[in-house]
């Protein structure tokens, strides 16, 4: 291969379900932050399952932000690198038919187009059963952290990730962004 390495930066998890969101949010921050060049691909993941094996056989480093129940403190962060990736990913599905990211991982596999370095940040949740509720105290002050642990391993993969100038252009639309979805509720303060 040529020419730079292809990087995807993935939020997964699902904004609806509290802590859930961490994924989303913290890949929301992280691209508010940091601009990189086109070798890099920022992307909201959702819970969009196995339509992601395109991203994930497509690059050739994967970093992952997602909220994970490793029974730690609610808020904890955790960085886990390669083969240990896929026993880590996903707290919890929505329902029997959702694809976890493990399948997704699989898939990129099986296909023989799995990356090369993978990392998965995750955060332990504290909330993860309340429908349309906004991320917890703990796990919302874990994102500046994530997203600082998620520069330097990018840094150490030979990413370089720029301080951004002026406004990012959003990742999500339609009031689904962090400060739009949480501006609903007037107990919460939105930085």
């Amino acid at each position: 291969m040529t020419g730079a390495s292809k990087t995807l930066v993935l939020g997964i998890g699902n904004i609806l379900w509290a802590d859930e969101a961490f994924g989303v949010r913290a890949l929301e921050a992280f691209h508010a932050r940091y601009e990189m060049d086109d070798s890099v691909t920022v992307l909201d993941g959702c819970t969009q399952g196995l339509y992601l094996v395109q991203f994930v056989e497509a690059c050739d480093q994967l970093l992952i932000f997602d909220a994970i129940d490793y029974g730690l403190a609610p808020g904890e962060l955790r960085l886990i690198r390669d083969a240990a990736v896929p026993r880590f990913t996903g707290a919890k599905k929505m329902s029997l038919h959702q694809t976890g990211f493990q399948e997704v991982l699989s898939a990129a596999d099986l296909l023989g187009r799995y990356p090369k370095r993978l990392a998965l940040i995750g955060v332990q949740p504290q909330d993860l059963e309340d429908w349309g509720g906004p991320l917890t105290p703990p796990v919302r002050a874990a994102i500046g952290s994530a997203c600082e642990t998620a520069r330097a391993v990018l840094e150490e993969w030979g990413v370089t990730c720029r301080e951004r100038i002026g406004a990012a252009a959003p990742l999500l639309s339609h009031d689904l962004d962090l400060c739009a979805y949480e501006r609903r509720n007037p107990t919460l303060t939105v930085e």
